[in-house]
């Protein structure tokens, strides 16, 4: 593995709780140059349905479960049927349990996020400078990307919209 120690000493933190300090595009910016070519390549068609690169491998194991259980739960609360998953951990189970809880889907959203953060950095666990780090810094931005797509303001108007067409039809009947 090779190691990029001014890269990642030079990265902004990534909190769950915090902005996002740069964007994909940025950091692909900053890598270029600075990680081999096929690194470079996995990094700039990162997805989260990707499966080949240092430490995504390990996070599709992780995260699949995660997003089977949130699906599987979903479906339950709106009574469709459906097979629980294979692969469930009380820790996982109880997680999205508490996250389908939340008061609000962008409370839900940033419980999810912390909980991912929380994921990635046990399976960075002691590496540095390594590609595991990048990758996983990678993802993190990736998941604070997906994120930022969440409006508060524009979700409560659609809410809002959504309620009165709601209103309209109950009181036309």
């Amino acid at each position: 593995m090779a190691s990029y120690y001014y890269l990642i000493s030079s990265l902004p933190d990534l909190k769950s709780d915090g902005e996002m300090p740069v964007s994909y595009s940025e950091f692909l910016d900053m890598c270029k140059g600075q990680v081999s070519k096929d690194k470079y390549r996995l990094l700039e068609n990162l997805t989260f349905s990707s499966k080949k690169g240092p430490l995504v491998e390990e996070w599709a194991r992780v995260y699949d479960p995660v997003m089977e259980e949130l699906n599987y739960q979903r479906n339950v609360k709106l009574g469709k049927p459906c097979q629980a998953p294979a692969k469930r951990t009380p820790e996982v189970t109880q997680r999205v349990n508490a996250i389908l809880g939340a008061k609000n889907p962008l409370q839900a959203e940033k419980m999810m996020l912390a909980f991912e953060f929380q994921l990635l950095d046990e399976l960075v666990g002691l590496h540095m400078f390594d590609d595991y780090v990048l990758f996983g810094y990678a993802i993190k931005l990736k998941l604070m990307e997906r994120q930022q797509c969440f409006d508060h303001d524009k979700g409560q108007k659609e809410f809002r919209r959504l309620m009165d067409i709601v209103r309209q039809r109950v009181y036309a009947l």
